[in-house]
């Protein structure tokens, strides 16, 4: 049987962390799929749940998202009633966004979608070599602080 091709680069760190993440992504994308949600929804929900009330602009720097995206993502969301949009009370020439009780239920369930498909993406590892992994992946992935 022949070598798979590109042995130097499939071998680097980079390109396992990369082929690992897409693998992720993918079935999270579908386990949120199942629950008709799209993964920057979910990411935005769960934000809105985590900073609420928050203001547009604020949420937007705080996933990472340009603000025509958010715009664009809470407006699906609040079609859908997981979310309201309301005057911001410290300025009022803001909105400021907070969860439904419908939007806390749809997250609750995407979330422990999002969970299980995790648990399929390390379903190889032991315990303890979960808990490392992630550990390690935290660390340089620079998001430890």
């Amino acid at each position: 049987m022949a070598e798979a091709p590109l042995p130097a680069i499939r071998s680097l760190p980079s390109w396992l962390l990369g082929r690992a993440a897409a693998r992720g992504r993918a079935l999270v994308a579908d386990a949120l799929a199942a629950e008709d949600m799209k993964m920057w929804h979910h990411v935005v929900l769960s934000a809105v749940r985590d900073l609420a009330p928050v203001a547009q602009a604020d949420l937007g720097r705080g996933v990472g998202l340009d603000p025509k995206d958010v715009v664009g993502i809470l407006n699906d969301l609040q079609s859908a009633g997981l979310v309201v949009r309301a005057p911001d009370p410290a300025d009022r020439r803001k909105n400021a966004v907070s969860l439904t009780d419908d939007g806390a239920r749809v997250l609750d369930r995407c979330e422990t979608a999002a969970r299980s498909a995790n648990d399929e993406l390390l379903a190889p590892l032991t315990a303890a070599e979960r808990e490392q992994f992630t550990a390690l992946l935290t660390r340089i992935s620079g998001t430890d602080g």
